[in-house]
């Protein structure tokens, strides 16, 4: 090397780091906030390029807002700000800098924006709701896939890749979803998720993007209000457990205690019981909770006060963004307890009204009934949670129908699962269903018999709980019985054009399929209006000769539930159920509009049900 070209080197070696530092604000999260939230903190986590040798400050006085300090993580590359946002404070744009002597000066104008009228006060979902829940990837196609190379394309032939079903798709069919009878829809994430097999949403690689294979953010909320004018509200699925291991952060970690990370790779065991048994292991409560659920989905530690206060306003900022009724959290007891205690406060704190539904799938009522709010807990453990995934009642319900009736089967553990409500704070508030994306389909689970298939969906509507439907299960739709994700998770027909079949026309359907469609959009649109459903209290029958029965009444209405598994014909003597009829009780079959005398016997038909509603009397109803 000449000595030019040495000179040159050293000059440029010596002026590079200055000049290097922060180039730019790369990211900063949230990506805006709003003034007038009940609570007056924010948290922003700035990402850029040695931004971490820089300080920040408001450049101007802003009224009612205050930067209150900042911290530097691990890494050099963030910095976590915090400020103050007081009920003086207006929308408009913070004018925020990051500076020091010798270093360029970045400027930063953080949206501030108003809130939507109301938005605090907005009715989550309840009772009075049916879910209706897709896997949008494999719902219905309506706009070309986005264009990127970084993202992994179609295949409709792989039933672990991308089908291509979108916003667009599923924006096109809402009003097929109202005709149903549905009031809320829950899609499985939305968000970005990169890499190979990550379809179905769950590992995420942006928190605050929607995958552009699905669409853009604005594209989610045109979705969020145009199903609100059909009557529908949105549920947002959100894990707070994990990552995908192609997110942003995993090329810049903000700081090595983010993750759950040993010395060596250790996966959890799934042993949710380690966290009530008061006889557990700390180390299998600690690999339960810490342990990754697989190699490619980070586990996030939320002991971190930042990352858990991050989680905690990124859920915020999805409800107040895009106007939503209610949160589903992913494998909810996977996360740390203490941090779930905290964000659960939290948003509702926020948002009185929202519900928020967790995934704790364990067949132990006392498993799951131990994250519900209002729970007095042998450890003293306090949760903010107002509802959970009803998955003990699921089995009982695909048990009851499924096995032969015995003093400690079949139709008794339908009955005994709901004996198990005392155990919950609130057991209306749980959210049964017949299936899920991760489940066998409900006909296949029957032994792909009609007349149990409607015996479940009279019972899932009708019973005390919050009702959630998978989709395609109005067709009937079948998968293997042994788990088999990408099976159970099929292309909903006529979501794609050139479909031979189409549900959303009924154009090749079979007529066993109209006719369960049919059903499903009869039974969900009557308990729309069925306010004893609702709200109504619930006696149930010890089971007899294959037949179960229960009421829900109120001080105006009562209803009368009828199952019969039996091959034959039954015929009650209804005087058994004296508390809830007198000889002169009748009423009339929802589903068939037929009268029904009620005084002394009821005939039932072999393998139905029935949803009858009782004619107005006096009849002195328990308290």
């Amino acid at each position: 090397m000449n000595s030019k070209k040495l000179l040159l080197t050293l000059l440029l070696s010596a002026i590079l780091p200055s000049i290097c530092w922060a180039q730019a604000v790369e990211r900063v999260e949230p990506p805006s906030w709003w003034v007038g939230m009940k609570s007056p903190t924010l948290q922003l986590l700035v990402h850029g390029e040695q931004i971490a040798a820089l300080s920040p400050k408001l450049t101007r006085n802003y009224p009612g807002v205050s930067l209150q300090g900042f911290t530097r993580l691990g890494n050099p590359n963030y910095l976590v700000l915090d400020l103050l946002i007081t009920a003086k404070a207006r929308a408009g744009s913070l004018p925020l800098q990051f500076s020091a002597p010798g270093k360029p000066t970045l400027k930063l104008d953080y949206l501030l924006q108003a809130r939507t009228p109301g938005a605090a006060l907005a009715q989550g979902f309840g009772p009075k709701d049916a879910i209706y829940l897709l896997v949008p990837d494999r719902f219905a196609k309506a706009v070309p896939q986005a264009k990127d190379s970084s993202l992994d394309g179609e295949d409709r032939a792989n039933s672990n890749a991308r089908h291509g079903g979108n916003i667009e798709g599923l924006r096109q069919h809402l009003d097929y979803i109202a005709d149903l009878g549905f009031t809320q829809l829950w899609p499985t994430p939305l968000v970005e998720n990169k890499g190979a097999h990550s379809y179905h949403g769950y590992a995420a690689t942006d928190f605050y993007r929607i995958d552009p294979r699905f669409g853009s953010n604005s594209d989610y909320q045109q979705l969020v209000r145009e199903a609100k004018a059909r009557g529908i509200g949105m549920i947002q699925d959100i894990v707070l457990n994990h990552i995908g291991d192609k997110h942003w952060w995993m090329a810049d970690l903000p700081a090595n205690d983010w993750l759950n990370q040993g010395p060596a790779y250790s996966e959890t065991h799934h042993a949710r019981a380690t966290l009530q048994d008061p006889h557990a292991a700390p180390s299998d409560r600690k690999r339960f909770s810490e342990g990754w659920f697989v190699p490619g989905m980070p586990d996030l530690n939320q002991r971190n006060p930042v990352l858990a206060n991050y989680l905690t306003q990124m859920s915020i900022w999805w409800v107040e963004y895009a106007g939503l009724s209610g949160i589903r959290a992913d494998t909810y007891s996977y996360s740390d307890k203490a941090f779930l205690a905290t964000w659960s406060q939290r948003l509702m704190q926020e948002y009185p009204r929202l519900n928020i539904v967790g995934e704790e799938w364990s067949p132990h009522p006392a498993f799951v009934a131990y994250w519900q709010r209002g729970r007095q807990n042998h450890d003293g453990y306090v949760s903010h949670m107002p509802s959970m995934m009803d998955f003990p009642l699921h089995g009982a319900l695909l048990a009851g129908l499924g096995e032969s009736d015995g003093h400690d089967s079949g139709l008794t553990k339908l009955y005994e699962a709901l004996a198990h409500d005392f155990l919950y704070p609130a057991p209306n508030n749980l959210v049964l269903f017949e299936g899920n994306h991760d489940t066998p389909r409900l006909f296949t689970a029957l032994k792909q018999d009609p007349a149990l298939y409607k015996m479940a969906l009279v019972y899932l509507a009708s019973v005390n709980r919050i009702p959630q439907f998978y989709y395609g299960d109005e067709l009937m739709l079948q998968s293997p019985l042994q788990r088999d994700d990408g099976a159970v998770r099929p292309d909903f027909p006529g979501g794609w054009a050139g479909d031979t079949v189409n549900a959303f026309t009924g154009d090749g359907l079979s007529e066993p399929q109209r006719e369960a469609q049919a059903f499903t959009r009869k039974l969900f649109n009557w308990r729309k209006t069925a306010e004893v459903v609702h709200s109504g209290r619930l006696m149930q029958y010890a089971p007899e000769n294959g037949c179960y029965v229960f009421f829900r009444y109120g001080e105006k209405q009562r209803l009368m539930v009828v199952l019969n598994k039996s091959a034959q014909p039954v015929r009650l003597d209804t005087r058994r159920f004296a508390e809830m009829l007198t000889p002169q009780s009748s009423g009339i079959e929802v589903l068939t509009g037929t009268h029904q005398a009620l005084g002394r016997e009821l005939s039932v038909p072999a393998r139905s049900a029935l949803l009858l509603e009782l004619a107005p009397e006096a009849v002195a109803l328990p308290k």
